[in-house]
């Protein structure tokens, strides 16, 4: 019994010599890692915690300068750096893990990391990561611009007949599987060293088989106006317009903007200086008369049955098509847009002739019934004739300057499908419904001058609302006798005259009060 005593007692001393040994070990070199402890690749033993950070650190900036090279479209590559991929040291808590390891715990734990040490080292992983949207930004800056887009199959006419135009094959980089893929791969997988990656590329299928076009043939709807009329300027803008649009191809669903075809509205762009309506008048303005276009082609889908999203008439009426069969363009304010609402693919062919009309014509694959037809009738709910003159002074034009415009007559007209089967009404639809404004016969007046002696005589020419007034007036500014006996006189007359106006106007008032 006194030699288990004995013994017992040894093995505690031993115990607590130990502990007291590695306690005083510890607090002697607690801020230095144990030898045989790496951080990746990076021996970190016997640095301190501090040390350790640094040392990682600077492995990680010895890494920004490596190279990746992206494989982007048709053998074109994009190199950058990590840096630029945002490198950065995701795991630093990993630090302190191997500062404490041999050094935390228990006593048997610390004992145990010890022994550990001297026959394996300890690697605590270093983990890396990117940031996402600056791979993203990269790719799309650098690399979209080898994107291939697919360019449906389409159709040309010459002399009558259709031939197919094969279309091209899209490939496109896929954004964001190619940021997944490359931040997989550097974060998890980098071997950190300059590397090659292919971006992940999809492919488009164009529309439009030569089977499939072959289906357009049968004509949908035609329909054609005159511009025997016009001047030089607006029939080449008539002209332009269709040649502008001839050609287009719509597949179903396919939607057509008429202005976004026929813009913009420059001299660049083929138009000239014509006639278009503003604010009742009719003044000059680049691309004059391609209401004209809109509207004969609104007129071929109606027939053709495709479906108008969008149409407004004019401001006053035109006189090439029947009340409410116009569709006006005025910016982006005013358009005429349809869709392919159909199951086949439809062209648009338009066209002038020496004549002086234009004509268009869609083109598809027919399948409504031999003894079906379609007409549309224009009726006139009312009819308004302005009364009087109407003077406009116009400061952007020299006094002596008069344009006299005719009176409108102002409308409200409906627009009605009539379906017939056979010759027999099946359906009677209302299309649209359109005001016109009447409008006075008008003058536009120029009031431009540095002479005050003539700015007194057009002002009160202008005051008497007499356009004959105004025409007077202008013609003696123009033969330079507004200062002379008679042109005095004529404004004494035009003055009296504007102060009865003025007069019977406040008397009529006081009457109605």
């Amino acid at each position: 019994m006194k030699k288990f005593r004995t013994v017992l007692c040894a093995v505690f001393a031993f115990g607590f010599l130990l502990a007291m040994n590695i306690d005083a070990e510890a607090a002697g070199t607690f801020s230095t890692i144990e030898k045989g402890v790496f951080i990746g690749d990076i021996d970190v033993s016997g640095m301190t915690t501090l040390e350790a950070e640094e040392a990682v650190s600077s492995y990680i900036d010895s890494l920004k300068e490596k190279e990746i090279t992206w494989n982007a479209l048709n053998d074109n590559t994009v190199v950058v750096t990590a840096a630029d991929l945002g490198i950065k040291w995701k795991n630093k808590e990993v630090i302190d893990q191997a500062g404490e390891l041999g050094k935390a715990g228990n006593i048997v734990e610390r004992y145990k990391a010890l022994k550990d040490l001297e026959h394996q080292n300890e690697v605590f992983p270093l983990e890396i990561t990117f940031d996402e949207s600056l791979i993203r930004t990269l790719i799309t800056d650098r690399c979209l611009q080898y994107n291939v887009e697919a360019v449906d199959g389409t159709l040309t006419r010459e002399d009558g007949e259709f031939k197919y135009v094969a279309g091209q094959t899209g490939v496109e980089i896929d954004v964001e599987a190619s940021v997944k893929s490359i931040f997989d791969y550097l974060s998890n997988e980098w071997e950190k060293d300059s590397v090659t990656l292919d971006l992940v590329a999809e492919t488009t299928q164009p529309r439009g088989t030569a089977e499939e076009l072959s289906m357009v043939k049968d004509l949908l709807g035609s329909f054609t106006t005159s511009y025997s009329t016009s001047g030089y300027n607006r029939s080449g803008n008539v002209k332009n317009g269709a040649s502008k649009i001839n050609g287009t191809l719509l597949y179903p669903g396919d939607a057509f903007s008429t202005y976004e075809a026929v813009s913009p509205f420059t001299e660049a762009n083929g138009y000239f200086e014509a006639g278009s309506y503003l604010n009742g008048l009719v003044v000059d303005s680049l691309g004059g008369g391609i209401c004209q276009v809109s509207t004969t082609l609104y007129n071929a889908v109606l027939l053709a049955e495709l479906e108008v999203t969008e149409r407004f008439n004019h401001s006053m009426i035109v006189t090439y098509v029947d009340p409410s069969a116009d569709a006006a363009i005025s910016g982006t304010a005013k358009d005429f847009k349809f869709v392919n609402n159909l199951d086949y693919p439809v062209y648009i062919e338009g066209y002038t002739s020496e004549d002086k009309k234009i004509t268009f014509n869609i083109y598809g694959c027919e399948t409504r019934p031999d003894n079906r037809e379609v007409t549309y009738e224009s009726i006139v709910v009312s009819k308004t004739v302005p009364e009087g003159e109407k003077i406009v002074a116009d400061s952007a034009q020299p006094a002596g300057f008069i344009d006299v415009q005719s009176a409108h007559v102002g409308y409200v007209a409906e627009l009605w499908k009539v379906v017939t089967v056979d010759g027999v009404e099946e359906t009677r639809e209302q299309i649209n419904k359109s005001s016109y404004t009447p409008t006075p016969r008008t003058a536009a007046v120029g009031t431009a001058t540095a002479d005050p002696v003539v700015a007194q005589a057009i002002n009160a020419a202008i005051a008497t609302g007499s356009i004959e007034q105004c025409r007077a007036t202008a013609a003696a500014i123009n033969a330079g006798t507004y200062n002379n006996p008679a042109l005095a006189a004529m404004m004494a007359q035009q003055q009296a005259a504007a102060a009865a106006a003025a007069a019977a106007a406040q008397q009529a008032e006081a009457a109605t009060q």
